[in-house]
């Protein structure tokens, strides 16, 4: 009779013990959401630094920072839905990936004018305990800015294709998402979700030049 090799790949175990050990190795490659965050506003700042000057003449390069360094953190999908609210519902397949798309670049914006303004900021994060399992996070930091009052940042993650990324972050306690909620529900009342497409578009197409 054969024996089970101690070697045996994970599609002749049990599927209880495979996913267990599936789940093991995904745990063991995921980066930490207080990690993550940390390296990423190093990498932004280190960035920032070294390229001031050529910001400064070309300021528009500013966005392809925010799309290598910033936006393969974000849960841009479920930015989207939270900034939509009920709205969304009332949106088509297609409707939807638009203004994913266009709220994505959105975002972009607001990132790259908000790193335009850099002076020297630096972010304390404040230590996280992750409970084994958790697939949702809340980090606090605060921004100190030179000769003004710091500013508490809180960031909400929620673990997405063995990855954390943040679907939300508030700003001195106002939320970012749901900060655009009131104006996008506003235009749908107006013009209905295709109104808010527009606007979306004419709004981005305003700051890209």
């Amino acid at each position: 009779m054969n024996r089970l090799s101690l070697r045996a790949p994970v599609k002749y175990l049990p599927g209880a013990a495979a996913a267990i050990l599936m789940s093991i190795a995904v745990a063991a490659d995921t980066v930490p959401p207080l990690e993550m965050l940390q390296k990423t506003s190093d990498d932004v700042i280190r960035v920032l630094k070294q390229k001031a000057d050529e910001l400064e003449q070309h300021p528009e390069q500013i966005y392809d920072l925010v799309n290598q360094y910033i936006i393969p953190h974000l849960d841009d999908v479920a930015m989207a839905k939270l900034a939509l609210g009920k709205n969304w519902n009332k949106a088509s397949r297609e409707q939807k990936i638009e203004f994913v798309d266009a709220f994505r670049t959105l975002l972009v914006r607001t990132y790259g004018k908000s790193l335009l303004e850099y002076r020297d900021q630096t972010i304390n994060f404040s230590p996280l305990k992750l409970e084994p399992g958790a697939d949702r996070a809340e980090v606090d930091s605060e921004v100190l800015q030179p000769g003004a009052p710091s500013v508490p940042v809180s960031y909400r993650l929620r673990l997405k294709d063995d990855s954390w990324k943040v679907y939300d972050l508030s700003i001195d306690g106002v939320s970012l998402v749901t900060s655009y909620r009131g104006t996008f529900a506003q235009e749908v009342r107006k013009g209905g979700i295709e109104g808010l497409l527009q606007l979306l578009h004419d709004k981005n197409s305003k700051a890209g030049s």
